[in-house]
């Protein structure tokens, strides 16, 4: 039975009209008059599709036993309320909070299809997971996971509930959200067996979830099965699988997942198998691939695809020109970056914290550290925060350019004003110059500090001690720090 009903299923994907749906009309919408001959049942569906009145589940609880009623009984008063989906989800709730009703498999399918078929997702998926949490909890049959459990069930009780293909993208879904990765692949092969394709939506959030827990060769893989082109094979028949086309959020989706573990050359390759499939790229797609060109450095390739989008009438957004900023910003072309900030402007986008970021690391990178500052103090006034790796930046610049005190009133400010947590990092910038100063006792206070907030000295930081000591003429505490560091470095060796 299941195996017609995916079949029936498919046929609907393919052609979905009413007809599919009224087929079992019949068996789900009763007219009023037919109801059960179950008293219990007759009566509360009377009362729930008659009474107005708030007082309505008050009676209700005096007409059911004190022992509840059964998952059966409860798909049966839910089917009878099927045309009214929110009424049929309020009986649903009812009988949890007041727990008349010890839920299984088929009371939850059934709610499912109902909320499914309305097209109330959100409440949809909230069941599909109490679902596939209470199929985990069931010790038998021990050999098929949850949601395999809970998909079975939902393609038993398809044609009773009159249910929508939908159901199977929101139970995907549901256990990408639970986490349950190989049970959400699973059932998507299932349905491919069966000709039947998830909705392209949902094939991307298939592809992300798998490339986040399994890597991104693994979403890609996946990529392949679903949106593979041709005849598929199973069970040593061939069956023509009715399929969906990827859309650039698909490509987008692997091209962020390969950038992610800095697999440029599969994003190229990603980019051009989007190319060939005549996909069109948006903005998010050039900033993947400019993001690449900018990583490795190939900033006239960046420029270039940056005059293809122009061509292409794709109008860039923050994102694209926060990557172009960047990229100019790490080669050191300053100038080219500080263009296309203009350009940004003018096209009526405004800067980010990510764009400031990237002026004062580049400002940095080059040496011109009071031009970094002026960035800096337009971004402080401008409400942004800098990330840590951009403080650490101007700390160590300002510290190479003798700037000590500045940088350290920086570190200061931050700290207080912005709920800026300085980085080992930057009091090891900060330590080392105050030694080089010969400011003995501002870098010990600092030190302290450091340790305070879980950073432990470095062979770097005694360094600075020992060599400002040193300098001091202070062999006593020279040669303490010496012995200090060794004994330091044991005990990091040899734990």
């Amino acid at each position: 039975m299941s195996i017609l009903i995916l079949n029936r299923i498919r046929l609907h994907r393919q052609n979905p009209k009413p007809i599919f749906l009224s087929s079992y009309s019949s068996a789900l919408s009763p007219p009023p008059s037919d109801l059960p001959n179950d008293p219990l049942i007759s009566d509360v569906v009377s009362l729930l599709s008659h009474h107005r009145s708030k007082s309505r589940w008050t009676h209700l609880l005096s007409l059911l036993p004190s022992s509840g009623i059964t998952p059966t009984h409860f798909s049966q008063i839910a089917l009878h309320l099927k045309s009214n989906p929110h009424l049929a989800l309020r009986f649903f709730f009812f009988t949890k909070s007041k727990c008349i009703c010890n839920h299984n498999l088929i009371s939850l399918s059934t709610i499912i299809h109902i909320l499914s078929r309305a097209r109330l997702k959100t409440h949809a998926q909230s069941v599909i997971r109490d679902a596939i949490i209470h199929a985990a909890q069931l010790e038998s049959d021990s050999s098929k996971s949850a949601p395999l459990k809970v998909f079975e069930t939902l393609v038993k009780t398809y044609r009773e509930c009159g249910s929508a293909p939908f159901l199977f993208d929101l139970l995907i879904k549901s256990c990408l959200d639970l986490k349950k990765i190989d049970g959400s692949i699973m059932i998507m092969r299932m349905l491919k067996s069966k000709g039947i394709s998830p909705q392209v939506g949902t094939c991307n959030s298939l592809i992300l979830g798998i490339s986040r827990c399994k890597g991104a060769c693994a979403g890609y893989g996946v990529y392949c099965e679903v949106f593979g082109v041709g005849d598929d094979r199973f069970d040593g028949e061939v069956r023509r699988v009715t399929r969906v086309r990827p859309n650039v959020q698909t490509f987008n989706t692997l091209m962020e997942c390969f950038f992610a573990e800095s697999e440029f050359d599969m994003v190229e390759e990603i980019w051009a198998e989007m190319e060939k499939s005549e996909c069109v790229a948006n903005s998010y797609s050039y900033s993947i691939l400019m993001s690449v060109f900018c990583e490795k450095k190939k900033m006239r390739e960046a420029e270039n695809l940056w005059k293809e989008m122009r061509l292409k009438i794709v109008k860039p957004d923050a994102v694209a020109y926060n990557t172009i900023i960047g990229g100019f910003c790490k080669v050191g072309e300053i100038e080219r970056a500080e263009e296309f900030l203009r350009e940004m402007g003018l096209e009526g986008l405004h800067s980010s914290s990510v764009t400031y970021d990237h002026l004062v690391n580049g400002y940095c990178g080059v040496g011109n550290v009071d031009s970094a500052m002026l960035v800096y103090k337009d971004m402080c006034r401008k409400g942004f925060r800098a990330d840590r790796c951009t403080m650490d930046a101007l700390i160590g610049g300002l510290c190479d350019n003798g700037k000590v005190v500045e940088a350290l009133e920086v570190m200061r400010v931050a700290t207080r004003d912005a709920g800026f947590s300085a980085t080992g990092k930057s009091y090891e910038l900060l330590i080392k110059a105050l030694c080089r100063m010969g400011n003995m006792e501002e870098a010990l206070k600092l030190q302290a500090e450091m340790v305070g907030k879980g950073f432990g000295p470095n062979s770097r930081i005694y360094g600075g001690f020992i060599e400002a000591y040193r300098k001091l003429g202070n062999v006593e505490m020279e040669a303490m720090l010496r012995k200090e560091s060794f004994a330091a470095q044991d005990q990091q060796e040899y734990g």
